[in-house]
């Protein structure tokens, strides 16, 4: 398969000098093995994940071939959490302002995605993003990570992201109610 779209994750971790391989890591190396290309950074402030986000935005020529931006950070419904400050999605959505035209950011289950329909629409306003997803139930012990690793190789045969979370639940329906799949566009 060759895949024309690409994954940029970025992970809060609580402290990016120390060397570890996280789950996120092993998965995302796993796709890179089934033709889904990635760039993975992890941040342990605010101001890492900014600097991050700056480097894939000015930095890096295939950033209009990223179509998911994959946020894997702890938090709670309309938070995220890096390093024991928690920032809220509207904190989130100006750093992202304007720059996420057609790109679907989806969070990991390690942070619960409960946002009424004002945030999601705020945030997708501010953010020019297509769409953001997620999940309503909080980590207690079934990791998100191979629902993502579905719900991202569906993107090569669609870019319509209704279809895809359609097919997403006819292939996994089960998974997506356990963990509560949850789409705002």
């Amino acid at each position: 398969m060759d895949y024309e779209n690409f994954i940029f994750c970025l992970e809060a971790v609580t402290d990016v000098d120390r060397a570890e391989s996280t789950e996120v890591v092993r998965n995302l190396e796993q796709l890179a093995f089934e033709g889904i290309s990635s760039i993975y950074k992890n941040c342990d402030t605010i101001e890492g994940m900014e600097e991050s986000l700056q480097a894939l935005l000015y930095d890096d020529h295939n950033f209009k071939n990223y179509e998911i931006i994959y946020l894997v950070m702890q938090g709670q419904a309309n938070n995220i959490c890096i390093n024991g400050y928690y920032y809220s999605i509207e904190e989130i959505a100006e750093l992202f302002e304007g720059r996420m035209k057609g790109k679907v950011i989806h969070f990991a289950n390690s942070k619960v995605l409960d946002l009424d329909e004002e945030e999601a629409q705020y945030f997708l306003d501010i953010t020019g993003a297509k769409a953001i997803s997620g999940y309503g139930l909080p980590f207690s012990g079934i990791s998100s990570v191979n629902l993502d690793k579905l719900f991202f190789s569906l993107f090569e045969d669609s870019d319509d992201v209704v279809d895809i979370v359609e097919e997403l639940h006819e292939k996994r329906y089960a998974l997506c109610k356990t963990l509560d799949f949850r789409l705002y566009y």
